[in-house]
Parts: C-alpha cells; structure tokens; sequence
C-alpha cells in the first residue's frame, strides 16, 4: 500500500511526477460549484469495505440515526489484506438495504494517476457491473481515489462518470468547490481524536459547512487506517450534540447544491457507468 498522509501529501517514496499530479488535482478545479447547505452536514465514509466497517461501523451509524458512504473495490470483495477482511456480497448488499451509499474505488484499487482515460473508464465499468452483480440496478454517483492520489485528467475523465470525487485533503467543503475533489477529513485513531474532531464540526457549524471524514475499518485494534468503536462513537454523539445531520455524499451533494449544477448533466440515462 502506498503510504499517503491525511494532509494530502505523500512520502518520499512517490516520484516526483506524482507529486505534482497531486498538486495540481488539488489546486485546479474541473468540476467548479457553489457548495451552500442549509444547513451544517458531516458524511462518514469507509474505503475498501473491511467487513467491520460493514457491520460494526454500520450498525453505530444506524443506532445513531446516520447513514455513510463505502467505497468498494469489486475486485477485493471477500479478500484479506494484511490488515483486514473486506466484505463479502451479503454485507455489501446489507449495506445497501440498509440505506447506506455504495460508492465506487476502482475495480482493482488500482493508482489512478497512472491510468489513461481509457484504463480508468474500463476500471469504473468492471466496477460498476460487478458492484451490480450484487445490488441489480445500484446507483453509484460516488467516487473516492484509491491511496488519496489524483490528477487532473483523471478529474476530468471521472466527472463524466460520477457525481462527486472524494480525495484525502483535509478540510470543509463550502463556497468555491471542487465536485471532483471533495476534501476530507482522517477518523483514524493516529491521526485525530474526539477534541479534534469536536473543533471540525464547531468550524462546520459556524461556516454551515459540509464536513466529510473518511476511514477504513472499525475495531478495537485498528490499523494505522482505522478507528476503534469508541473514537466513531465519540464522533456521532459530537455530531448529534450539534444536531448536524449525518448523511451520505450523494445526499450531502443533493442538500449542499441550492441550485442546479452542471453535475446535474451526469445523472442522466446516458451517464457511461448508468
């Protein structure tokens, strides 16, 4: 796994050209709009479906009145990595039943910088059929990039295809917004805490902004990418004390745009993941 920093930066094991590609994805926006909820949202979201966030972390969000967004890679469903189990197709269908997003991370969690467009389409295609091989007709409108790496053709190439990119850049989505490149915040045990997470959602509550957190699996020993039980809790009950709503992207998009957007062209019948 390539090691990428909540910050958005890398280590200096990515080449040079990859760090430019990311720095430029940050900076150049290709999917400009007006981000301005009504008011202040959090979304919860998950990359590569471990089976704890599945079940565990899903079943906090529920008792919690909160739905999240989980990035599948259909090429690991039901595959162990080294630090955990991804779930299977009965817990991804579960997810889904249950009101929670199925969002879209590649077909093989592939490094998207180093696909062309045509690599990244037939990516988002095998992902989309064999996401729908497990919930017939599944929308996906949502995307995170694999490891937190863009750039700006795949930006480009990714708004014909999903609603929303979400990258690993810290911070709020209000005003000027890049659609491809929503920022994100880490709820990862190494990298936050409940003090920190309370100081977010206070900025989100005075800016009524939408705040993302984005993670991976969901236990008590977590992995460097994880959080325990505890640190989501702590993070929900924040949420509810402020009464923010926690909801899905493609529900955070739908309240955060006041007006129709040009994204709205991409949720059309011809859509090319559709």
């Amino acid at each position: 796994m390539l090691s990428v920093l909540p910050d958005g930066t890398v280590e200096p094991v990515a080449s040079v050209r990859t760090r430019l590609q990311q720095r430029l994805a940050r900076h150049l926006r290709t999917a400009p709009a007006l981000v301005a909820p009504d008011t202040p949202l959090v979304s919860f979201t998950f990359d590569d479906a471990p089976t704890c966030a599945c079940t565990t972390g899903a079943a906090m969000l529920d008792d919690h009145g909160a739905k999240g967004t989980y990035y599948i890679s259909g090429g690991l469903i039901g595959q162990r990595d080294r630090y955990w189990t991804v779930a299977d197709d009965a817990e991804i269908a579960a997810l889904h039943t249950n009101g929670h997003e199925i969002g879209s991370h590649t077909y093989g969690h592939a490094f998207v910088p180093g696909l062309d467009r045509a690599a990244l389409v037939a990516e988002s295609r095998r992902n989309r059929d064999r996401l729908r091989a497990t919930v017939p007709g599944l929308p996906l409108e949502s995307f995170a990039f694999p490891y937190g790496f863009g750039s700006v053709t795949a930006k480009r190439t990714l708004a014909g295809l999903y609603r929303s990119s979400r990258g690993i850049v810290p911070g709020l989505n209000v005003g000027r917004t890049d659609l491809q490149f929503l920022r994100a915040n880490p709820l990862m045990e190494v990298w936050t805490d409940p003090a920190r997470i309370a100081g977010l959602m206070d900025a989100a509550l005075a800016r009524r902004a939408w705040l993302i957190f984005y993670g991976h699996d969901v236990v008590d020993r977590p992995s460097p990418y994880g959080c325990t039980p505890g640190l989501l809790s702590a993070a929900l009950r924040l949420a509810g004390d402020r009464g923010i709503p926690c909801v899905t992207v493609a529900e955070g998009l739908r309240r955060a745009l006041p007006a129709p957007s040009p994204a709205d062209r991409y949720l059309l019948p011809t859509h090319p993941t559709r």
